[in-house]
């Protein structure tokens, strides 16, 4: 069995192409102005990321990062984060479970928008938009649950009509 730079990881030995290298830049970059690493690190792998030849050694010098590593060139763009699709799922069908999805619309969203950031993945929209639903919905909840109280309270102090 093989082992060496790369071995197990997506880019495999494929040589890196301008593209490539462009894209591993931007995640150093994000990487040191979130403060990440000191600028002497920072110096060093980007200037290891113009010179390493394989997709592989890019994927080396930004594993420790956000949306670098294996994440940096996965197949066909990367993975849709499933709890960003639950929440938004759960937001969505909170009409017709009469509100019963609303804490899990609002606890996924939250959830799945730190596991984006932390993976790099996708569906930071669909999170976002789970929990707002979710939001809402509980705002509505809250909303009915008051304007309910507040009747029972004016008709049970209502004077009573004589006749």
């Amino acid at each position: 069995m093989a082992s060496g730079p790369g071995y197990g990881m997506v880019g495999g030995g494929l040589r890196a192409s301008d593209a490539d290298r462009e894209r591993a830049v931007e995640v150093l970059k994000t990487g040191y102005a979130e403060g990440r690493m000191p600028k002497d690190e920072y110096d060093a792998r980007m200037g290891q990321a113009y010179t390493v030849p394989t997709r592989a050694d890019l994927e080396l010098v930004t594993a420790q990062l956000p949306g670098g590593g294996p994440v940096l060139y996965a197949t066909a763009g990367r993975r849709l984060n499933q709890l960003a699709v639950a929440s938004l799922a759960c937001g969505v069908g909170q009409p017709f479970t009469v509100g019963l999805s609303t804490i899990p619309a609002i606890v996924l969203g939250h959830v799945a928008r730190r596991q984006i950031r932390q993976t790099g993945e996708d569906g930071a929209g669909l999170a976002l938009t789970g929990l707002i639903l979710g939001w809402v919905g509980a705002a509505l909840i809250a909303l009915v649950i008051t304007l309910i109280v507040i009747a029972a309270i004016a008709f049970t102090h209502a004077a009573p009509v004589r006749g």
